[in-house]
């Protein structure tokens, strides 16, 4: 067996620190010889597409093609080759195999030849005989040359096998046809018990018929294809010159790639795929956007908005649209009827996901579903009278505090009242009742289910310790209720009445949730301002101001300046949000939803805020166990059935 390796280092990219400036600039310089600090400031104009959302960053740059201004992450952005993973930077191991015969379930490998390249350089060869273990065919001796002579003393698969695997670890594997060379390696390591390490394959006959026409290459087999290629090597069917034609194949085909767009390895992995040249050609619409956070706009002919989404890394997740890794028959749709891309740098991926919600909501895109209206929730809320009754409403009153929501579908609301309504003797008819009804008692009233205030046989004193009941659920001064209901819940059970059990368990857990989601987000919600930092994967720190449940401001400080003298700029600088009424007063609740659970992730850090977060010591988080194994259980009775 020979081995000829060689090795090469490559320096890594330069990192840069990148910030832009908006509106006001003002410059804090702590140590002018290692870094600066800038802020920015600016005040809120309706715009589209640039949302009132200062943020900080560090060090001016250019703002190319952007449809606002905005900073950006304070950490390098690589050139188009160094995203993903660029052809010139993967090792490929070029193999061949020679067998005694087709399949690999029955058959044996009697020689490996490999080549290692990068970049077009050699890096190394592996190539040596193996004892396959038996007689090769005669069929095959004519074939290859290879006789039971020249194996007789070769080394046998398993002291082989280990040896290639580490000259190929890391590396992708090429081959001719790679189903043949693949599956037999991949069968060698499962009789020896060896883990098929998983490693990419490219397959040049697949490469060949995607880039070239039949008409140019009638047939893709090697002894054919390797001189209409121009290789220096002609195969004979050994397996190391095989290899080593193959690799001339190989770098043949890359220089024809350059029309097709592909760059990176997952972009060669998916030409074998099926992607229509059309949707592959538009992939230059991401040439421009930067490697960092931010929201992109597909556009179409007319400048209107298709679809709005957001990213860690912009011009990576905006180029995989146009692969074939995109299987969504509308986004391609969408993709088909693009023209360009705009796009909105962001600090870090919260306001990111924020500035997306807006986007949605404002541009009405046609290919997005979510977010298209953040305020078409649902409320549950008393009504105003002397006996008032449960009512689903779109917006809760001013004028009512202890609304319970939000509920993003009128279904749960309404399982929610239905809750309600099991342990608590609120009336459930419709009719606006005076301070001395006179009406006709109801069956719910025979049941003991209401009190018949419609006949006048509650007074409104004794009623409105109902409504105290549901008053108290909902601020987190009592949970009696939910105890009510799974003490119902536990004689059902007893009683052996399963199917009223799960009906009353999902009505209490849907109740629970709502409370419980109540509660967080108006406590969130009522804080005037609050300051969050949260480390940074790239060093320093991400920074959020939020007001009223709204994100006012957001921005980084890089790694070596100290985070407070931005905190403090931010705040100087973050919207003024004045608060509406209602349990919800400064953002939608999709909004304050996503900021709420930016906050709770482990690892934030609460910087500053103008007064306690409290939570109700009675409140609804009590019984989040209870809804996680209610949530189970439904998971688990909506999994797959056996069938006899």
């Amino acid at each position: 067996m020979t081995c000829h390796c060689a090795a090469r280092t490559a320096a890594g990219p330069t990192v840069a620190v990148a910030l832009r400036l908006v509106a006001v600039t003002a410059r804090v310089n702590r140590h002018p010889s290692r870094h600066e600090c800038v802020a920015t400031c600016r005040t809120s104009v309706p715009h589209p597409t640039s949302l009132s959302v200062p943020t900080v960053n560090v060090c001016p740059v250019s703002t190319r093609g952007n449809t606002s201004l905005l900073a950006g992450p304070p950490y390098g952005q690589r050139s188009f080759d160094e995203l993903d993973d660029p052809l010139r930077d993967v090792t490929f191991v070029v193999v061949d195999l020679e067998t005694t015969g087709g399949s690999h379930l029955t058959e044996s490998i009697t020689e490996i030849g490999a080549v290692k390249v990068r970049a077009g350089a050699v890096l190394g060869e592996f190539a040596t005989l193996v004892d396959p273990g038996r007689a090769i065919p005669p069929q095959i001796v004519m074939l290859t040359g290879i006789t039971d002579a020249m194996v007789m003393n070769a080394p046998t698969i398993a002291t082989v096998l280990p040896s290639f695997l580490e000259f190929s670890r890391g590396c992708v594997l090429v081959a001719h046809n790679a189903g043949f060379d693949i599956g037999f390696l991949k069968a060698a390591c499962d009789r020896l018990g060896i883990p098929w390490p998983g490693n990419a394959v490219v397959d040049t006959v697949r490469l060949a018929r995607r880039v070239l026409s039949r008409e140019e290459a009638p047939s893709v087999r090697l002894g054919l294809l390797a001189p209409l290629l121009g290789s220096t090597v002609a195969p004979d069917h050994r397996a190391l010159t095989d290899a080593r034609a193959t690799v001339d194949v190989l770098h043949a085909l890359f220089e024809r790639l350059g029309p097709l767009g592909v760059q990176s390895l997952t972009e060669l992995q998916q030409l074998s795929r099926d992607v229509s040249p059309a949707r592959r050609r538009k992939r230059t619409l991401a040439d421009h956007l930067p490697a960092t956070p931010g929201v992109y706009l597909f556009k179409g002919p007319n400048g209107e908005v298709l679809y709005v989404g957001t990213s860690v890394n912009l011009r990576r997740r905006v180029r995989s649209y146009f692969g074939a890794g995109e299987t969504r028959g509308k986004i391609k749709q969408m993709v088909t009827l693009a023209e360009r891309v705009d796009y909105v740098e962001c600090a870090h991926a919260l306001e990111a996901h924020v500035r997306e919600q807006r986007m949605i909501a404002i541009h009405q895109p046609k290919y997005n579903h979510r977010s298209r209206s953040p305020n078409k929730v649902f409320w549950i809320v008393l009504t105003s009278e002397t006996f008032p009754r449960l009512s689903i409403v779109a917006t809760p009153p001013a004028d009512r505090p202890g609304a319970l929501g939000p509920f993003t579908s009128r279904a749960d609301a309404t399982t929610a009242v239905e809750a309600l309504q099991e342990v608590v003797r609120i009336r459930r008819c419709s009719q606006r009742l005076g301070r001395r009804p006179t009406g006709s008692p109801c069956a719910l009233a025979e049941l003991g289910r209401c009190g018949a205030p419609c006949a006048g046989q509650e007074e409104a004193a004794a009623y409105a310790t109902h409504v105290g009941r549901i008053s108290a659920l909902v601020d987190g001064a009592s949970d009696e209720v939910l105890d009510g209901l799974r003490t119902r819940l536990e004689k059902l059970s007893a009683e052996g009445r399963f199917d009223q059990a799960a009906v009353l368990r999902d009505r209490l857990s849907v109740l629970a949730q709502a409370v419980d989601r109540r509660q967080r987000l108006s406590s969130f919600a009522g804080i005037e301002e609050l300051v969050t930092a949260r480390p940074s994967a790239h060093g320093g720190w991400e920074l959020a101001v939020i007001r009223y449940g709204r994100l006012a401001a957001a921005g980084r400080a890089r790694l070596g300046v100290d985070p407070m003298p931005v905190v403090d700029l931010l705040t100087a600088s973050a919207e003024t949000v004045v608060p509406r009424p209602g349990p919800l007063p400064g953002a939608s609740a999709e909004e304050t939803a996503t900021l709420l659970r930016w906050v709770e992730e482990p690892g934030t850090r609460l910087v500053h805020t103008s007064e306690p977060w409290r939570s109700p010591a009675r409140g609804a988080g009590r019984w989040r166990p209870f809804m996680a194994a209610v949530d189970l259980a439904r998971a688990q009775l909506a999994g797959p059935t056996w069938r006899h």
